[in-house]
C-alpha cells in the first residue's frame, strides 16, 4: 500500500523506494543559485575566522556558550522539526511545540514547514531524482550542493504533491513560517550574540563571529552530515539495499540521529533507532517531556517486526559483531515504548 502523493500513507511511515526518473540526472543541468552559494561561502569563511578568534582573543566562556547553543538548540531539529513535525513519531502539547519552534529558529535552518516538506519528500522518494538531497548524486551534493543548485524538476513536482495538511493546521508552525525573518534576526543572531557581550563583556566582533557565524556553520554541517555521511559510511543491519547507514560519528554529533539505516526502514519510530536508550539524547529528551506530560503518543516498532526485517534484508551486522547476542533474542525483548501495529500490507513495502 503506497498511497498517492496527496495521502499521508507512506509519508510518516516508511521509505517507499519510488522510481521517478522521467528526467534522468545525466540529462539535467542544474544551475547555481548564486545568493545561496554566496551565503554558504560567507558563513563558512566567517566560521573559520570565528575559530581563529576563539583561539587567540575571545573569552573561553564565549566558546563554551557557542558549544552549548549548538547542542541545546539542536533539539529543535531532532526532537522538533524531524521526529515531531516531519514524521509525527510522537505528539506534543503546545508548550513543548512552542519551545521546540524557538529552539529550531535559533538553528537558522529555514522554517519548520519547508524543512519538514523537504524531509517528507526525501523519505517518500529516497534515492530517486525526486529526493531533494539524493545521495546517489554524490557526497558533496547530498551534504550542501542541493542547497546551492537548482533542484531537479522531479523535486518541484513532488513537493507540490506531498501531504502537508497537518502542518498547515498547526498555528505554531505557520506562525514561525510567516515571521521567519524577524524571528531569525532576534533568536538566531541578536540574542546569541548579545549574551556574551552583556554577561562577560565579550567584544561584539568576537561574539558575532563565534556566537553566530561559527555556531551557525557548525549546526548546519552537523545537520548536513546526516544527509551525507549517514547515507554513505557505516553498516546496514536492517536493509542492505538502501544507502542510509548506522553511523556512530553522526549519532554522537547529531544528538542520536546517526542510526540512519534503522530510521529509513522504520521512520515512524520516535527513537529513530532500535536501541533508543544507547547514545540517543533526543530520545531521552522526548521521554523526559513525556514524564512532564508535554509529550505523548510515542510510536515504536514491535520487536518481532524488527527481527523479521533484520533477517530478511539486513547485511548481517546486527548485534555489532557481538557473538553473545543471538538474533533470536530480539523477539524476546519487550519494547521500551508502546508499539505501533504495522499492517502486513505496509510493512511489506518498507524499504
Amino acid at each position: 500500500m503506497k498511497g498517492n502523493g496527496n495521502s499521508p500513507i507512506g509519508v510518516y511511515g516508511y521509505t517507499a523506494m519510488v522510481e521517478d526518473r522521467s528526467t534522468p540526472v545525466e540529462n539535467f543541468s542544474p544551475q547555481w543559485r548564486h545568493p545561496d552559494l554566496l551565503a554558504q561561502i560567507y558563513v563558512h569563511s566567517a566560521a573559520i575566522y570565528g575559530i581563529y578568534l576563539a583561539l587567540v582573543s575571545a573569552n573561553l566562556l564565549t566558546s563554551i556558550w557557542c558549544v552549548f547553543m549548538i547542542y541545546s538548540s539542536g533539539f529543535g531539529i531532532t526532537a522538533g522539526v524531524h521526529r515531531l513535525w516531519s514524521h509525527s513519531a510522537y505528539k506534543a502539547k503546545w508548550p513543548l511545540r512552542l519551545f521546540l519552534a524557538f529552539l529550531f529558529t535559533i538553528t537558522g535552518q529555514r522554517d519548520i514547514y519547508t524543512w519538514a516538506l523537504d524531509h517528507r519528500v526525501h523519505h517518500k522518494y529516497s534515492e530517486t531524482d525526486a529526493d531533494p538531497h539524493n545521495a546517489k548524486r554524490g557526497f558533496w551534493f547530498s551534504h550542501v550542493g542541493w542547497l546551492v543548485l537548482t533542484p531537479h524538476p522531479s523535486v518541484e513536482i513532488k513537493r507540490s504533491q506531498i501531504f502537508m495538511d497537518d502542518l498547515r493546521a498547526d498555528p505554531i508552525v505557520m506562525w514561525q513560517k510567516r515571521l521567519l525573518v524577524p524571528l531569525f534576526a532576534i533568536f538566531c543572531v541578536a540574542l546569541p550574540v548579545a549574551v556574551p557581550c552583556y554577561f562577560w563583556s565579550e567584544t561584539l566582533v568576537n561574539s558575532l563571529f563565534i556566537s553566530f557565524n561559527l555556531r551557525f556553520a557548525a549546526t548546519l554541517n552537523i545537520a548536513y552530515s546526516v544527509n551525507s555521511f549517514a547515507h554513505m559510511y557505516g553498516n546496514k543491519p536492517y536493509d542492505r539495499n538502501i544507502s542510509p547507514t548506522e553511523n556512530l560519528g553522526v549519532a554522537l554529533t547529531a544528538l542520536g540521529e546517526g542510526w540512519h539505516n534503522y530510521h529509513h526502514v522504520f521512520p515512524w519510530d520516535y527513537k529513530t533507532s532500535e536501541f533508543g536508550q544507547k547514545f540517543n539524547p533526543t530520545t531521552h529528551f522526548i521521554d523526559l517531556m513525556a514524564k512532564w506530560g508535554w509529550a505523548y503518543g510515542r510510536k515504536s516498532v514491535p520487536r518481532r517486526v524488527i527481527s523479521k526485517r533484520v533477517q530478511r534484508t539486513g547485511d548481517g551486522s546486527w548485534g555489532y559483531g557481538d557473538p553473545s547476542v543471538p538474533l533470536d533474542e530480539i523477539e524476546e525483548c519487550e519494547p521500551v515504548e508502546a508499539t505501533l501495529t504495522v499492517p502486513k500490507s505496509e510493512s511489506s513495502v518498507a524499504r
